[in-house]
């Protein structure tokens, strides 16, 4: 939901529809990096991150279906994502963004519609979940290099003045920016660290799709207006 400020369209809230586009958002793009990201993951991984991907957001959009008018808030939205993810997805992926998704919907509760600052408490619980889980840091060649400095902009754009939709911007920026930043890492977590030096060279997987996560997110409050 938006309004106009002079010429400048405001994004002030997020309702769950636009979470559910997020979520369409996102299932296009691994659609159509799948194959890119089933080639990164071929170079350090087991071959399977954007199959996989795929696999588990087509099976969340079919368990979405029509949440707009029967599901009421974000929370149950965001909970049945997360289940869905860690039931249908194998390998890391599914426990990783099942869990994002889980940490997320505890944080959005029984909200209908979030403010800014809620999308951020959202994404950052989800963050911190991956953390609990993956145990990853900044610099081990993983999700969270994309992820977290994702967030820090975000943030950093609210403290600025900028609208949820600008944040958002700023924050798929920024996880682009740390996505292309892990190529010369040397792999510190997950499959990847058992080639050690060998994972130098190679961006992260899950760092690609952690950035088409956050510019999903982008592109859906843009669509919203």
């Amino acid at each position: 939901m938006g309004t106009l400020t002079g010429t400048v369209a405001v994004t002030e809230s997020v309702s769950v529809a636009t979470l559910v586009d997020w979520l369409s958002s996102f299932r296009d793009a691994v659609h159509e990096q799948g194959t890119y990201l089933t080639e990164l993951d071929s170079a350090i991984g087991d071959a399977d991150h954007g199959a996989n991907l795929i696999r588990g957001m087509d099976a969340v959009m079919g368990a979405v279906a029509g949440e707009v008018s029967t599901v009421g808030s974000a929370g149950d939205l965001l909970k049945k994502v997360g289940m869905t993810l860690v039931t249908s997805v194998g390998g890391a992926s599914g426990p990783l963004y099942g869990t994002f998704f889980l940490r997320a919907a505890t944080a959005t509760g029984d909200a209908t519609s979030l403010d800014a600052a809620a999308v951020l408490a959202m994404l950052r619980a989800g963050l911190e979940g991956i953390v609990a889980r993956g145990k990853a840091e900044a610099g081990d060649k993983t999700m969270y290099d994309a992820l977290a400095p994702g967030l820090d902009a975000f943030a950093s754009a609210l403290e600025s003045g900028r609208d949820v939709l600008g944040a958002a911007e700023a924050a798929a920026d920024a996880a682009a920016d740390g996505r292309d930043a892990t190529e010369p890492l040397i792999a510190l977590k997950g499959r990847a660290s058992y080639l050690g030096e060998r994972s130098v060279g190679h961006i992260d997987p899950g760092a690609a799709s952690s950035a088409l996560l956050l510019r999903a997110l982008a592109d859906a409050l843009a669509a919203a207006g």
